[in-house]
């Protein structure tokens, strides 16, 4: 169980890092925001391919993906936004951040 909690961790600060060094279309998300690092996490355990890199200089798909998902989804939003994006509502978002990370089908 340590390792799993060793590896989750070292995914959140691989992310936060990686958003820190990005260069692309969006606001950085701050290093602290709990939506990103929760994003990071359920991501990681949920979906394949989320560490390669995406077409963002620094970031891997996962970051991307989640930095656009931060960025797309309503200010007062308060949810977990990995499992928004699968849900009806978040469809188009979902859409338009596997583009922008270039992870997805």
């Amino acid at each position: 169980m340590t390792k799993s909690l060793f590896s989750i961790a070292s995914i959140v600060l691989l992310g936060v890092a990686q958003t820190a060094l990005a260069a692309g279309d969006y606001n950085d998300v701050p290093s602290s925001d709990p939506q990103y690092k929760q994003c990071l996490v359920y991501s990681s355990k949920n979906y394949e391919g989320g560490n390669a890199a995406s077409p963002i200089p620094g970031q891997t798909k996962m970051a991307a993906f989640c930095e656009c998902m931060w960025n797309e989804t309503p200010e007062d939003f308060k949810g977990n936004l990995a499992k928004f994006s699968e849900s009806p509502q978040g469809k188009k978002i979902n859409k338009t951040c596997e583009k922008y990370s270039n992870w997805g089908d």
